[in-house]
């Protein structure tokens, strides 16, 4: 089976009924949600509401209690083997000191596409410098990855993904503690991506700036409270159900959307 034949026909993310328990805390119970092909779907809730959980899941790094996940109508490890998805943890997820450079965590991207000898060839070490070009760190990628700012972190671990050639990236909070400016370009190169044919699973807490990357929206809270175009899901009422309360700030003349 290949990337291509996992892309053809199907939902880039189906998942069905899916619950995860950790020991006897619920993190996500009766999560059914299908996201289409060159989409971007934004991925809202509070914390806690089982955001990263969901993606583990999807990336095939927890087991379900019950319920299916799908990549591209493969189960996630298979295709994760094939090199179909790819994942950007938080920050916090990440030893900031360990002694690799920018470069070499890109090239980590590659790894499932190396031969037996694990040595880099001339088509690795293209698409990793086309990474770190498409990403602007072209001339920090000698530098030991904890010494980037927090956007260019971010901006590392996202030309991984596009190094690792993945067809589904999902991002796991990309706009913590970056700036406008690199929020700003993560944006635009995010909507190049899902242009070129990638889909995009993005969790943030900038709701405010959902409809401008998002084509739709899923708001989480241990289940799919809303799943559909970002001005639908984020309303009022919805956000009171994910958040406790309606949260002040939606835009003036918007009936209450964000």
């Amino acid at each position: 089976m290949s990337i291509r034949q996992l892309h053809s026909g199907a939902d880039a993310i189906s998942v069905s009924n899916l619950r995860v328990s950790y020991n006897e805390v619920t993190a996500l119970d009766h999560v059914s949600m299908h996201v289409k092909a060159q989409t971007i779907c934004g991925l809202i809730g509070v914390n806690g509401s089982g955001k990263s959980t969901l993606f583990k899941s999807l990336m095939g790094l927890v087991q379900p209690t019950a319920g299916t996940v799908r990549i591209f109508g493969a189960e996630p490890k298979d295709a994760r083997r094939l090199n179909a998805v790819s994942y950007v943890p938080q920050s916090e997820d990440v030893d900031w000191t360990f002694p690799v450079s920018v470069r070499d965590v890109v090239m980590m991207g590659r790894y499932g596409r190396l031969g037996r000898s694990r040595r880099p060839r001339a088509a690795d070490r293209d698409a990793v410098a086309e990474a770190l070009a498409r990403v602007g760190l072209t001339e920090l990628q000698h530098r030991q990855i904890g010494e980037l700012s927090g956007g260019q972190r971010k901006r590392a671990f996202v030309a991984r993904g596009i190094a690792q050639d993945a067809v589904l990236l999902l991002l796991d909070e990309p706009f913590a503690g970056v700036d406008k400016a690199s929020e700003a370009a993560l944006t635009a190169l995010f909507k190049e991506l899902r242009d070129e044919g990638k889909t995009i699973l993005v969790s943030t807490h900038d709701l405010a700036g959902i409809p401008q990357l998002c084509d739709e929206a899923i708001l989480l809270h241990q289940r799919v409270l809303a799943h559909g175009r970002p001005e639908a899901v984020l309303t009022n009422e919805n956000l009171a159900l994910a958040f406790g309360t309606a949260l002040a700030g939606a835009p003036e003349g918007h009936d209450g959307h964000l």
